[in-house]
This record gives C-alpha cells, sequence and structure tokens, in this order.
C-alpha cells in the first residue's frame, strides 16, 4: 500500500499536549492513552469529520482503530486538529469532530481548507448534519454544503477518498419532528454521493441509520452510548478497510490508484427456511463496478434480536451487538464486474422475533497495483 509522503503536524499537536498535562496534572487531570506506535511516514491518513457525535467523544472513532489495527491495518493514520477526548483505550485519537458545529456553517464560513492544510488526510469519513438537520435546515441546502465541502477537499488532494455517512437516527425529547427529517435528508444523499463522486475521487455512501436505536444506542436521543459506537464503527469498518485495501496512488497515472470505482458492489438477503427459533439464510454479493475485485466483506445485521451462528463460504466475525462481518472464503473473493458469490448462514432468533429480516452492505477489494 502507498501513500504520499506528507509532514505530519503530530511533534507539534504532542508538545502541546506535553505543556497542557504538565499543567494539569496537579489538578488531578488525566490524559487518556493513544496508540503508541508512531505511523509510518507513507501511512495512509484518514480524517474523521463532523460534530459532537465525531468528536466529543466520539469513542466509535477508538473502537475502529482498534479494530483496523487488531485486522492488520498498520500504516494508518487517524488526522485532524482536534486531541482524543479520552474513551478509555489506547488509539490514535485525532479528529476534526467540533462539538455543536452546522455543516453549512463550515461551508459558508470556509473553516475546512485550513483544516485541511494542518492534516492532508487521503481519506475523509464524514458523519456530519445532525445539527443542521435539528435546526430544521432545508436538506438542498445541507447538500449544497456537502458539495461545497468535497470540493475543497479534492483542492487539497485530487485524488481523495470520501466516505459519507446516512446519519444515525435522532429523537431528543425537544424536537419531535427531528425524527423524520433524519429519514428525509438520508434520503437524499445516495442520489447525491452518485452525482458528486468521480473516477479519481470516489464519494461512498455508508449506511449508519438502518438498525441503529436512540432508546438503546444512544444516552439522549442524539449521542452514542457504547452500544452506539459498536454500531457506528462496525458500520464503517468494511468501507474503510476497502478504502485502505485500495492504495492510495502517487499520481493519477498510478497503476494502483482507483479505476472506476473498484469498491462498489451490493448485498441481498433472502430466508431459505424458517424454524421456531431461528432461520436459514443467504446473502448473495455481486462486483456493481467496472473493474474486478479481489475480495469482498459484507455487514449483516439480523432483525429482530437474531443473531448468526454458523456461517459457509466465507469467514465471520460478530461483535457485541449481533452485528456480522462477513470476509470471502479466498476462493470466491474474486469477482469479474457484474459476478456474484453467496454465502449461507444459520441464525438464532427470539420468538417474537417476526419474519427474518436483516440489512446488508458490502464493500469490495480493489486487485492489487
Amino acid at each position: 500500500m502507498h501513500g504520499t509522503p506528507h509532514s505530519s503536524p503530530h511533534l507539534r499537536v504532542t508538545s502541546v499536549l506535553g505543556l497542557l498535562a504538565a499543567l494539569l496534572l496537579p489538578l488531578g487531570m488525566t490524559f487518556a492513552p493513544r496508540a503508541s506506535a508512531a505511523p509510518a511516514a507513507d501511512a495512509v491518513r484518514v480524517m474523521p469529520l463532523g460534530d459532537s457525535i465525531t468528536g466529543s467523544p466520539g469513542c466509535w472513532r477508538a473502537v475502529l482503530w482498534n479494530r483496523l489495527v487488531n485486522s492488520g491495518y498498520k500504516d494508518i493514520d487517524f488526522v485532524g486538529t482536534l486531541p482524543p477526548q479520552g474513551c478509555g483505550q489506547a488509539h490514535d485519537g485525532d479528529n476534526e469532530g467540533h462539538g455543536g458545529e452546522l455543516v453549512t456553517n463550515v461551508a459558508d464560513q470556509n473553516l475546512l481548507p485550513g483544516r485541511l492544510s494542518s492534516t492532508r488526510p487521503d481519506i475523509v469519513v464524514m458523519h456530519f448534519g445532525t445539527n443542521d438537520v435539528w435546526s430544521s435546515i432545508a436538506p438542498d441546502r445541507i447538500l449544497a454544503a456537502y458539495t461545497k465541502l468535497v470540493g475543497q477537499m479534492r483542492a487539497s488532494n485530487p485524488d481523495m477518498r470520501i466516505l459519507v455517512a446516512q446519519l444515525i437516527p435522532m429523537n431528543p425529547s425537544t424536537c419531535a419532528a427531528c425524527a423524520q427529517r433524519v429519514v428525509d435528508f438520508n434520503a437524499r444523499i445516495p442520489g447525491w454521493a452518485r452525482a458528486t463522486g468521480t473516477e479519481r475521487s470516489p464519494v461512498s455512501v455508508v449506511d449508519q441509520w438502518t438498525g441503529f436505536s436512540t432508546a438503546t444506542d444512544t444516552y439522549d436521543g442524539v449521542h452514542p452510548n457504547a452500544s452506539g459506537d459498536a454500531k457506528i464503527a462496525a458500520r464503517w469498518f468494511p468501507a474503510l478497510a476497502a478504502a485502505l485495501d485500495a492504495g492510495v496512488p502517487q499520481d493519477p497515472d498510478d497503476p494502483g490508484g482507483p479505476g472506476g470505482d473498484p469498491t462498489a458492489c451490493t448485498a441481498r438477503f433472502r430466508a431459505v427456511s424458517v424454524w421456531q427459533g431461528g432461520y436459514q439464510g443467504e446473502v448473495t454479493v455481486t462486483n456493481t463496478s467496472g473493474s474486478a475485485v479481489q475480495g469482498w466483506t459484507a455487514t449483516v445485521v439480523p432483525a429482530g434480536g437474531a443473531r448468526l451462528t454458523q456461517l459457509w463460504n466465507g469467514s465471520l466475525t460478530t461483535a457485541a451487538d449481533g452485528t456480522a462481518t462477513v470476509t470471502d472464503a479466498a476462493w470466491n473473493g474474486a469477482l469479474a464486474p457484474g459476478a456474484s458469490a453467496t454465502f449461507g448462514f444459520v441464525a438464532t432468533a427470539p420468538a417474537t422475533a417476526g419474519t427474518p429480516a436483516a440489512t446488508v452492505t458490502c464493500a469490495g477489494k480493489a486487485p492489487a497495483g
């Protein structure tokens, strides 16, 4: 995996944090640990971008970072002008999640270019717009802000890869209309992404809304609790892993660069058979890009409290909330454009689960350069 060498702000950040620690330790304040290994000079730089859901403290970033590292992604560097804010586990906590910010204000005030120049990311992971939706700003205006930010990202790095979330649900006690506003705004994001993405700088949509409950996955109807952090990280992981696998091109003609959108794929679920307390399911992964892929990762979020217990034609990892991540079985990972692979599973389900259902997404792995 190749990355464009960048000068790093970490020495400056570390020295500032050291001074703050010296000043604050007498008052009994401590800093949470961060990952001890310094990123390689050519590490892929990932900017988590958003508001308080991303940065205050945004503990899904810690969960995601550790899952990436434990999955073998070593040459990565989370970047941002903001330092980590705890979360109780070592991780690279740099981020660009500013509490209370509206994406429309960031666009109108041109706040992003300075942040990009300080950190020079290769990939942006963006969950942004919750405060705008809460403020009843029209979807057209929010998406116009998205478009402006994407233009600024590409001015910073023409090969920027951009992962954009469909927002997690919102149901604060002071905003009865917010829940539907999120639904309405999220429905617009896929079409915007299709119109905005380019071959050189793809925009990928990550569904953070489906399967997320404001009752069980937030502490206030808006901000994620530990369960919510796990779900958010599980949804980001396959899309970010695919972007990392694709590599970061040195220049537009780099053979390791994107040729079309090599990560595009779809996943389709069907129930094969059902019995009391469980069912057999099947997921078909299809390469919808214009290029061959050398592997794929699918995410399965079973409905009704079901959990995958057995799987064939793939490798299974299950998160604490029941979200399942399935990777190809090597022999069925290579898919030509339009080709499909199928994996099957057995799931246990509560008696009250109803008709089997699951939300499935996938991401392809680009061929090695």
